[in-house]
């Protein structure tokens, strides 16, 4: 799948701008603060219809613009689509592909996307926020109902977080508390199910390509952490609920006394290990972020595999975090689909992948 055109208009910094990427590698050169990264968020937007930077879609429309809209030509799925996004603060975004409206979930049908940022070289070492992230990014798109369990399991979370802090001024507040709890046990072992099959998969696309990777044989794992109480998170989805609140009702009166929401998906974590030991607390920087390019390069392989078309590779001024090994390993892996690399310099990246080069500069594209 690739993006043949997109224009923007409103959008960050830009005004009204045109550009056409090739099917190959497309090298977006210029310098900080010029939108680069605006241009590859604008991509992101059209596999999922949101932001990777910010929840608020008011924050997307540019400066003086009351509105902003994205259209893109794609080719996916063997056919050529249209997609259009228009994003007004105060009113709910407006999507549609070839002029059907849909909603953002249905978008990931059309377009897939995998998003590295330099932010990313940090996930093994960062907390478990990051890596539930990943998780959520990826099987959104190649599970459009994941996405509706997460957004009802967020919305139960917050509602039951504020009773759980505005309790003691509202008792009554404590007459649904009961409610919200079982709703999020449910939305849980949804989670959960989709959560231990994906890091499956995850965890075996990565292992070959971190041990070629890392060049001395090193092994890459991971594991699956969720609620204590789940004795078996690939168990069918009532037998999750169940253990779930089991671990719900032991934990009721901590929540009460410490106002916080204890048992949950938003808890879990993807633990990764280098050789057997914990990568988070004994990984050098080199192996986290070798680490880090391994799991980030088997999330597309997964996307590959699901769809039978490479996803677009969105590559935001990574390649200048990495010592000159680990550029060369990135750019002989990306070969087959279509990838945007944004960059401060070309750096010679366009001839060592025959890629085209776009200037960005004040929001306009050279």
């Amino acid at each position: 799948m690739i993006v043949k055109r997109i224009a923007l208009n409103g959008f960050r910094n830009y005004d009204f701008e045109t550009v056409d990427f090739i099917d190959g590698t497309n090298v977006i050169s210029g310098r900080n603060a010029q939108g680069k990264t605006n241009l590859l968020e604008a991509v992101y937007m059209l596999s999922c219809g949101r932001s990777f930077r910010t929840r608020f879609d008011r924050e997307l429309v540019g400066f003086d613009f009351s509105s902003a809209e994205i259209l893109a030509d794609v080719f996916s799925h063997d056919r050529e689509q249209t997609i259009n996004i228009k994003l007004q603060p105060g009113q709910a975004k407006k999507i549609s592909v070839n002029s059907v409206k849909k909603s953002a979930g249905e978008l990931s049908q059309v377009v897939n996307a995998v998003l590295f940022c330099p932010d990313d070289l940090n996930m093994i070492k960062e907390g478990a926020a990051v890596r539930r992230r990943l998780m959520d990014n990826a099987i959104s798109q190649i599970r459009p109902r994941y996405a509706q369990y997460l957004s009802e399991f967020n919305r139960l979370y917050e509602h039951k977080t504020r009773i759980l802090k505005d309790w003691r001024d509202k008792p009554s507040l404590l007459d649904t508390l009961d409610e919200f709890s079982e709703g999020m046990c449910r939305a849980s072992a949804q989670l959960i199910r989709y959560r231990a099959s994906f890091v499956q998969r995850l965890k075996k696309a990565a292992a070959p390509i971190h041990r070629e990777f890392s060049g001395n044989g090193e092994e890459l794992g991971m594991e699956y952490k969720t609620v204590s109480s789940v004795k078996d998170p690939f168990a069918s989805v009532k037998e999750i609920y169940y253990d779930i609140c089991e671990h719900q009702e032991r934990h009721r009166q901590a929540e009460l006394d410490s106002a916080q929401c204890l048992t949950g998906a938003h808890k879990d974590d993807l633990e990764i290990y280098i050789n057997g030991r914990s990568a988070r607390s004994f990984a050098s920087q080199g192996q986290t972020r070798t680490a880090a390019l391994s799991v980030k390069l088997a999330e597309r392989e997964i996307f590959l595999a699901e769809t039978g078309e490479y996803p677009i590779l969105l590559l935001d001024d990574v390649l200048s975090e990495l010592d000159e090994k680990r550029q060369e390993f990135v750019l002989n892996r990306i070969g087959g689909g279509q990838t945007l690399i944004s960059c401060c310099e070309d750096e010679g990246i366009s001839r060592r992948t025959g890629g085209k080069v776009l200037f960005v500069e004040k929001g306009r594209i050279k």
